[in-house]
């Protein structure tokens, strides 16, 4: 089952030897479940909620459950092209209700349920979505809003036991036979909107094919699942790429289980305990919650983990937290790199390259990445420019903008697709992030990335999570500023302040120390996990013309 067969321990072999094979027509229901006939008793789904309510279903059951939902939908109106809202968390109706859409031809519009009332009408709004599935506060909540969305005809709601409660009153109407829309590779199965660090969200149409061209990173960055005992699991969200299409959607293809909590902010002790309830061998653990877990002491003796692999991606996980995971949880954490248009292109695979902590890797088979200039020349080892992906040919490149063409032009430059990200090439081929293009900062002629400052700062005991910009100065230009989160036990003072900067100093260099250093209690962050440094700057900037 596996596009890649660990039979060589060389990388670059594998690469030569690997050829896509994509399908005319193609579907991802198909793919992630009906194909598993014979696999119907098998768990595809442990549930979980933070009032310890469980359950498990099989393959068989997701497969009965998505077949009612989607002539149920049908049944409503809905058909191939439009689009429907997910607005869940991790549970069994977000799932059956991805896999129900795919059946019709739909396309999903993943949601988060940490979206407030501005940003859900702008998605639905741009998207014209017909309907949206949800829950809880978000029903009344859209139902608000409908008055202002032409195109929103249905709310599901999926909660039990309520009066407006009818998502699984629809679900027992539906047949429990269901044919599987005929799909092009090429047709639309997902609208993903960008998670707006800079500027609006944009919503990624994604095609049917970007699922098996996310394929040959998962298994690698997965040390080349599956192996039959492989149970997955990611705190990511699966309203974005990262818990949908590095979690969900390729666990199942292989017909492995994954597990879902349903429980609010993250929680390092509840993360270990369902990791040792479950067994999980395979995970996506975003680097912020890997820096959370790090803050526990003694987890080799309080659990018995089952971990083979974890894959880490969204910010860079650096040398500190890969050292970390390599005592404590057992593993070499593989990094890897992608983003919602053109996901898993580069990463590491820890049994067969030497990982190389602080990298994003080298890229994935199928995939190529390279350093380019402004005009589109790619550029030697060593030198800084635009990480850039070549476009034709490969299945993991998203379809465009959802109505705004002039927005995917401006992100490709012949056959390369831009990426925004600024990074340089090694002499052996592996790929480091500095920043995004508006990220790095220029402070007295130095160009500085903040990846490896908040590295270094991440090895002060005091630190527990660090993000650091360029902040106007009349001299400098810009000086480099940190805002950090502070360990427990510590308190801010100017001695510590000065004790972080003296570390910084003298790890790294005189110019990249935070010549500028404001603790606060909680880190601002998106949906999919990354530092939101467009708040820190307009917090810098308050905080500048307030003259504090």
């Amino acid at each position: 089952m596996r596009l890649i067969e660990p039979k060589s321990r060389d990388f670059d072999r594998i690469r030569r030897e690997f050829h896509w094979r994509i399908p005319e027509r193609c579907n991802i229901a198909f793919e992630v479940c009906d194909k598993h006939a014979a696999l119907s008793e098998r768990p595809a789904l442990f549930y979980e909620n933070a009032d310890g309510d469980v359950a498990t279903y099989t393959f068989g059951d997701i497969r009965s459950l998505s077949n009612r939902l989607a002539n149920a939908l049908a049944a409503l109106g809905i058909e191939k092209g439009d689009r429907v809202g997910i607005v869940l968390p991790q549970r069994v109706e977000t799932a059956v209700s991805h896999v129900a859409l795919y059946k019709l031809g739909a396309v999903a519009l993943p949601l988060s349920i940490l979206f407030g009332p501005d940003a859900i009408e702008y998605r639905l709004r741009d998207s014209g979505a017909k309907a949206v599935i949800t829950r809880g506060r978000h029903v009344p909540m859209i139902r608000d809003l409908q008055d202002r969305l032409p195109s929103l005809v249905r709310v599901i709601n999926c909660d039990r036991g309520t009066e407006s409660g009818d998502f699984w009153r629809l679900m027992e109407a539906g047949a429990e036979q269901r044919a599987i829309v005929d799909t092009g590779a090429d047709e639309a199965a997902l609208l993903i909107y960008t998670s707006g660090t800079t500027g609006p969200p944009k919503g990624a149409l994604v095609a049917h094919r970007s699922l098996i061209g996310n394929l040959p990173g998962f298994e690698m960055s997965q040390n080349f699942f599956p192996e039959a005992r492989d149970v997955f699991w990611t705190p990511a969200d699966w309203a974005w790429t990262g818990g949908l299409l590095d979690g969900l959607l390729p666990s199942w293809y292989y017909g492995r289980p994954i597990v879902a909590f349903e429980g609010g902010k993250f929680d390092p002790e509840r993360a270990y305990g369902l990791m040792e309830k479950y067994a999980v061998t395979n995970a996506f653990i975003p680097p912020t919650a890997l820096k959370m877990m790090r803050q526990l002491d003694g987890v080799r003796n309080k659990y018995e983990l089952a971990l083979r692999a974890v894959m880490s991606a969204g910010e860079s996980v650096g040398a500190e937290v890969y050292q970390w995971g390599r005592q404590d949880l057992g593993v070499e954490i593989n990094e890897m790199w992608g983003q919602t248009e053109f996901n898993y292109l580069v990463g590491n695979c820890a049994p067969i390259m030497p990982v190389k902590p602080g990298s994003m890797g080298r890229p994935y088979p199928g995939h190529e990445v390279s350093v380019i200039d402004d005009d589109g020349n790619e550029l030697p080892a060593g030198e800084n420019g635009e990480l850039a992906a070549r476009r034709h040919g490969d299945p993991v490149m998203f379809l465009g903008y959802w109505n705004n063409d002039a927005a995917t032009r401006e992100k490709c430059l012949g056959d390369w697709f831009c990426t925004g990200d600024v990074g340089y090439r090694d002499e052996d081929g592996y790929l480091w992030f500095v920043g995004r293009k508006d990220d790095v900062i220029s402070t007295a002629g130095h160009r500085v990335g903040p990846g490896e400052i908040e590295d270094c700062l991440l090895k002060h005991p005091a630190v527990a999570q660090a993000a650091v910009i360029g902040s106007p100065d009349a001299l400098r230009g810009s000086v480099i500023k940190a805002y950090i989160v502070l360990a427990e036990g510590h308190a801010a003072s100017e001695a510590l302040e000065r004790d972080i900067q003296e570390s910084v100093k003298s790890r790294l260099a005189a110019h990249e120390y935070p010549r500028r250093i404001a603790f606060i209690d909680e880190m601002p962050m998106t949906t999919t996990g990354k530092v939101r440094r467009m708040e820190l700057r307009s917090l810098d900037e308050a905080t500048t013309e307030s003259g504090a």
